[in-house]
């Protein structure tokens, strides 16, 4: 990096190879890590150890190259300059493991056991058993965020509870043998959680309810013309409701007409607009919103090679950022007995 932007503060972010990404990512971290990089030095990881604390089977771990291509390309077609942006893949950073097991000794199991999102994981995979792995998972996450010294992490509302133990694992080791580290903070989104398109649950892969960023125009059609709306509603003369409403959450994200929107929901409150072409102007509006961003991916998908070059320049910088964190992990914890 140089002198000009060495002082900005840093942002550690990422996503786990196990697909595309969809207009929840967007809403919930993307759309920030877009504007961010103009001000901050952004490192954007591949986050393949993550995975595997529900997904470790080796079919799993097979399809890790073909889907962190595929993260790579979502993320450039968003529009996230890998001249601004440092990406990586996480397991080709040795360092982290380190870090890692380091940092596994200043947290209590009672203490990870009342992070939420832990509940929730198991329910929404149905998991009876977690392994070690998913319940320290947001131990790894302080890790890949403390590796950088990062200062701001944008994540998703179901991800505040993990920055807060980030948090507190940083306090604990500054505490104890000095000021290494900063307490990073998290940045939600404007739309902290975004509905699938089933209602209810939030958008996910796994769930099958969600528009992808990748997806074409007919697709896009396809899948809001089966969007979940008000069940109460029998007829499209009858008044609906508007809060909760998928379809409505929908246009406030990504239709930039306030007008048409404002217009749409008197209407519907009233039973003078049906959901038919509700729905209608939405296609519209995600289709505009994702024309340009299908031209990017067009684009950077045209050039062969592209993909491997910026991940592998993105983990060579961040090792050299690793091996300066171990180092003064080491020196501040008096780990420096046997050194050369």
């Amino acid at each position: 990096m140089s002198d000009s932007t060495a002082k900005r503060k840093r942002i550690l972010t990422g996503d786990r190879p196990t697909g595309k990404l969809h207009l929840g990512h967007y809403v919930g971290t993307l759309a920030n890590r877009v504007r961010l990089q103009e001000e901050y030095d952004v490192f954007l990881l591949v986050a393949d150890y993550h995975m595997l604390t529900t997904r470790s089977g080796k079919d799993h771990i097979l399809d890790v190259a073909r889907n962190a291509r595929e993260l790579v390309f979502d993320y450039l077609s968003v529009g996230i300059n890998p001249e601004k942006t440092t990406i990586y893949v996480q397991s080709l950073v040795p360092e982290v493991a380190e870090i890692f097991l380091l940092f596994s000794m200043l947290v209590t199991v009672p203490r990870l056991q009342r992070v939420p999102t832990l509940k929730e994981v198991m329910h929404d995979l149905h998991i009876e058993n977690p392994s070690a792995g998913l319940l320290i998972y947001p131990v790894l996450q302080a890790a890949d965020i403390l590796l950088v010294r990062a200062d701001l992490v944008p994540v998703g509302k179901d991800q505040e509870s993990h920055i807060e133990v980030c948090r507190e694992i940083a306090r604990r080791f500054n505490q104890l043998y000095g000021p290494v580290f900063p307490e990073a903070e998290g940045l939600i989104g404007d739309v902290a959680t975004l509905v699938g398109t089933y209602g209810k649950a939030k958008m996910s892969k796994s769930l099958n309810n969600a528009i992808f960023l990748s997806d074409d125009e007919e697709t896009v059609r396809k899948k809001v013309m089966k969007m979940y709306t008000d069940p109460t509603r029998l007829r499209a003369t009858d008044p609906g409701n508007v809060k909760g409403n998928p379809v409505f959450t929908y246009h406030d994200a990504f239709n930039p007409d306030v007008d048409e929107v404002d217009d749409l929901k008197a209407r519907y409150l009233k039973g003078t607009v049906g959901d038919v072409e509700v729905k209608k102007k939405l296609i519209t509006a995600i289709n505009n919103f994702l024309e340009p961003v299908r031209a990017r991916r067009a684009e950077y998908t045209a050039k062969p090679g592209l993909i491997d070059d910026i991940i592998q320049h993105g983990t060579e910088v961040v090792t050299r950022e690793g091996r300066e964190t171990v180092g003064l992990m080491r020196e501040a914890m008096g780990m420096t007995y046997f050194k050369k």
